[in-house]
């Protein structure tokens, strides 16, 4: 699904928190694309950290807002400064990244699962293969991640 048309990123220092979340080997991820819908890459779910709150804690917030799970575990986080073009526009984010298990393994199972943004969009993440990443037929966000997830390969 198209991200909003409008969105550019701030002209101002993000910090965010994602979530990988795995099915054997496929990342729980939701499609990227420009404003006329073509498909940039797939990125983690999760979101913005809040003045003051803790990463792990924005993420468990993350997830339980967008997909109304609690997290039942939560790995050590890898850090990625991420300076991006995006329509023209210069974003510069510092992100969290740790691995997360859902409490209800039952959602371990659809093909896909739809989430509502922060802006009400409703948007759909499906299980991405690692195999599609590593081809280079899916290109993995934010830039970095790959490379911190030890070189593409899960531990």
């Amino acid at each position: 699904m198209p991200m909003s048309p409008s969105w550019r990123p701030p002209a101002r220092i993000r910090v965010k928190t994602f979530g990988l979340h795995w099915n054997g080997d496929a990342l729980l991820a939701a499609e990227i694309t420009r404003d006329d819908g073509t498909p940039i890459g797939v990125r983690p779910l999760g979101g913005s950290l809040n003045f003051g709150e803790p990463w792990v804690v924005a993420l468990r917030r993350e997830f339980r807002e967008e997909l109304g799970v609690e997290l039942s575990w939560i790995g050590p986080p890898r850090v990625i400064e991420n300076i991006f073009e995006h329509e023209g526009a210069t974003g510069h984010e510092v992100v969290f990244v740790a691995d997360v298990e859902f409490a209800d393994k039952a959602l371990d199972a659809p093909a896909s699962l739809e989430f509502a943004e922060s802006d009400g969009t409703t948007r759909k993440a499906r299980w991405y293969p690692m195999a599609e990443i590593r081809s280079g037929r899916r290109r993995l966000l934010p830039a970095g991640l790959e490379t911190a997830m030890l070189g593409g390969e899960r531990k």
